[in-house]
């Protein structure tokens, strides 16, 4: 076992740490976009118009309702496909979109119907009497957001989006199935080699695990760092 793990040939563990940092690239750019969109998801469906708030309502409702691998093939081959037809149309050369940009896009575009959610949710936590007094002052929009919003409601949303962040941590092993290389399609690829099945996939999950762990520990100090000021859980009861 310890030789099949080794980073060095003939042993693959340098294999499926290349597959891990991978998978951890992905998540991290599926977990910024899915905020970006999720930012702006939210407050559309908060303060947009009947339009904006139909149209975040269907996209909230598909991603959430259609199971990930299916939007994960569906987005993956007909998006590519459409923006290269696009392309054409306007006269353009079809270009070969990296595995690692699409499968941010992906994944950031499935994260970001959930944390359109979970940031409306934390947005009408926050006492309502912060924003009506900045707006008493005469706070624009972005000032407000920047001051106000954002900081108060980040204690109500960071537990939401650090699950979001573990689920996404696991969805890119369904990029396996796109012929993406992270650590699933690795350790298949070890697994099918060696056909030390067990050695390899137990190894996989111990490492999922690891990077569970160690996010759980980092995102425990982030929420600690917003909630600076407040009373704690056990005070509050």
């Amino acid at each position: 076992m310890i030789e099949l793990l080794s980073p060095n040939p003939p042993g693959w563990g340098r294999t499926l740490l290349v597959g891990l940092l991978h998978s951890i690239e992905i998540a991290l750019g599926a977990t910024c976009l899915g905020l970006l969109i999720g930012t702006g998801g939210a407050y559309g469906k908060l303060y947009g118009g009947p339009v904006v708030r139909d149209l975040l309502g269907v996209y909230t409702t598909i991603v959430r309702a259609v199971p990930e691998l299916v939007l994960i093939l569906l987005l993956y081959y007909a998006g590519t496909d459409l923006i290269n037809q696009a392309l054409t149309a306007m006269g353009y050369q079809r270009v070969d979109i990296s595995g690692l940009a699409a499968g941010i896009a992906v994944l950031g575009f499935v994260q970001g119907a959930y944390s359109t959610e979970v940031i409306r949710g934390a947005i009408l936590a926050i006492p309502q009497g912060q924003i009506e007094a900045a707006r008493a002052y005469g706070m624009s929009p972005g000032l407000l957001l920047r001051r106000i919003t954002l900081p108060a409601m980040l204690p109500f949303a960071i537990p939401g989006l650090a699950n979001l962040w573990l689920i996404a941590t696991k969805d890119t092993a369904l990029l396996a199935v796109v012929g993406f290389y992270e650590l699933a399609l690795a350790t298949r690829q070890a697994a099918g080699v060696t056909k030390a099945y067990f050695t390899f996939f137990f190894a996989a999950a111990v490492l999922y695990l690891l990077l569970s762990l160690i996010s759980n520990f980092l995102i425990g100090r982030v929420e600690a760092w917003s909630r600076r000021g407040m009373p704690s859980l056990r005070e509050a009861r």
